[in-house]
């Protein structure tokens, strides 16, 4: 496989770098309360299938928080797992885009089925799924936004809303 660098990568090299994506991204007091399950071979993938839609991607990573090692913000006990969680996944399709593959990140998956099929511990919740693999679409029109997206005046606001 071609990277955008031009350099060719073997599968285990390609979701090595994934991982490493995820791996250095950062996470509330550096607490890291995240875990990743990768799932490749068929039979896992049918446990996911039976959760959710993968799209028949060959690579799949359950991203769970960890609830034993989360950070609470002490003002009001929000527990920032699930972003920590968030931030892990955006660096994977970062790394994904840069390797030339297409990603889907999946929150519309039956979470009791996932932990069940995977024999998830009760401290561990799937937050989402992401699905890797070769797009069979073309990509995205660069002006995509435009039509899809709230201009900016709305979306930022200086000093009040």
């Amino acid at each position: 496989m071609a990277s955008s660098t031009g350099i060719t990568l073997s599968p285990k090299e390609v979701r090595e770098q994934i991982l490493e994506a995820a791996h250095v991204a950062p996470t509330a007091a550096n607490l890291q309360p995240v875990r990743l399950l990768v799932v490749q071979n068929e039979e896992g993938l049918a446990k996911i299938g039976t959760a959710a839609n993968i799209y028949g991607a060959p690579l799949v990573i359950i991203v769970c928080a960890d609830h034993k090692k989360v950070w609470v913000r002490p003002f009001d006990q929000k527990q920032t797992c699930d972003i920590d969680a968030s931030i892990l996944t955006d660096h994977m399709m970062l790394q994904a885009a840069e390797l030339v593959l297409g990603s889907v990140w999946i929150c519309h998956f039956k979470p009791d089925v996932l932990k069940k099929a995977f024999d998830l511990p009760d401290h561990l919740e799937p937050v989402n799924i992401l699905a890797v693999g070769y797009s069979n679409e073309e990509a995205a029109a660069a002006d995509r936004f435009d039509k899809t997206r709230i201009p900016v005046e709305q979306l930022v606001s200086y000093e009040k809303l």
